[in-house]
């Protein structure tokens, strides 16, 4: 048996394990079961909270599929949650290691708990070769690329993870389960891609569904709300050093893209549910 906890950040839900009293084996085996719904327990993937040697603590993520993610701003932010609630740390301002390099992490604490985290998630990578995408140039921005015989225009951003951000006027009744995993798969995408499907509400307020690679579609992503608010800056839509509002199915997040690049998010994290799961004999 092992202990878990059941956190989400706007519907981002994953499972957390703690790993200073826990060991994972497998734990790309043990997210594919965990966030099974029907014989696991029901998830978008499995975080690992772990001693770090160059921060205050370490993350591993693993997407729904068991494929390792670099990235997680959802995630991040219950990772934070998770810390302090359970007497890990009582600073209020922590880093932690990812995949992407580390994380500051501010926490707003309210009765004891933690509330809400605003992390700084860096500097938004522009470079093709660096997100990647297999396009020339400095940017993507704007780039038209063809899926279902239907021509989209995408501004590509990475956040620690690749991301290709689409504006449209109607993104509710978009057919994300048919066109989303074309867009992960596509042959521009090395790596894969996320993708965000963005409508502009108006200069402050973005509204947005986002297809996950190796998790499909989720009800939130930190860092394709961040990835949004960068490409709208960079086609005109939203302006640098403003509070951007991205309204996401499972809530709010509040992103901000500075003049030097570095993009800070801040949104809440909640606790759903903790208890005892047997691990499979695959994930041992």
């Amino acid at each position: 048996m092992i202990k878990f906890t059941k956190m989400h950040g706007i519907g981002n839900s994953y499972i957390y394990i703690n790993c200073f009293e826990e060991e994972v084996f497998n734990p790309s085996k043990m997210s594919e079961f965990v966030s099974d719904p029907h014989f696991g327990i029901g998830s978008d993937g499995l975080v690992l909270i772990m001693p770090s040697e160059t921060a205050d603590f370490k993350m591993r993520i693993f997407n729904a599929d068991g494929s390792e993610a670099e990235m997680c701003g959802n995630a991040t932010r219950c990772v934070g949650k998770y810390v302090y609630d359970n007497g890990l740390t009582k600073k209020t301002d922590i880093t932690l290691e990812t995949n992407s390099g580390i994380k500051d992490l501010e926490l707003d604490v309210i009765d004891g708990e933690v509330v809400s985290v605003t992390v700084g998630m860096g500097k938004a990578e522009l470079e093709p070769q660096k997100i990647p995408v297999s396009i020339d140039g400095d940017r993507v921005i704007g780039y038209p690329i063809s899926v279902m015989d239907k021509e989209y225009e995408i501004t590509a951003v990475s956040m620690g993870n690749p991301h290709a951000v689409i504006f449209m006027d109607d993104i509710d009744s978009l057919e994300l389960e048919k066109v989303g995993p074309l867009f992960e798969n596509h042959e521009l995408f090395p790596e894969r891609i996320n993708t965000e499907f963005i409508k502009v509400i108006d200069e402050d307020t973005l509204q947005m569904r986002v297809w996950e690679r190796g998790s499909g579609e989720t009800w939130a992503c930190g860092t394709g709300a961040c990835a949004a608010v960068v490409a709208a800056v960079l086609n005109g839509y939203c302006k640098h050093d403003r509070e951007i509002t991205v309204k996401l199915r499972g809530g709010n997040l509040k992103i901000t893209y500075l003049q030097d690049g570095t993009v800070i998010k801040k949104g809440p994290a909640t606790f759903i549910c903790e208890g005892e799961v047997e691990v499979p004999p695959i994930a041992r």
